[in-house]
């Protein structure tokens, strides 16, 4: 019974310390996206809007950045 329960507190531990790293990510994503927005309302929701362009077309992390900095040019230009 012991080892049971080290075994389950450590799989939901693990499981917990993963799920947090994902949503960190997802805030870090999320709250660059609206940086590169400043304090135009229309320009965050189309910035959230290519975020989740981003995440659909599946563009790497460390490419992110640079793509959503274009995406925020992009929309200046329009």
């Amino acid at each position: 019974m012991d080892y049971f329960i080290i075994v389950v507190t450590t799989v939901a531990g693990l499981y917990f310390h993963g799920w947090l790293y994902v949503r960190i990510r997802r805030w870090v994503d999320r709250d660059l996206a609206l940086a590169l927005a400043g304090k135009d309302e229309q320009k965050k929701a189309f910035m959230l809007e290519q975020l989740a362009s981003a995440h659909a077309q599946k563009i790497k992390r460390r490419d992110l950045p640079r793509w959503l900095e274009a995406a925020a040019a992009s929309y200046s230009e329009r």
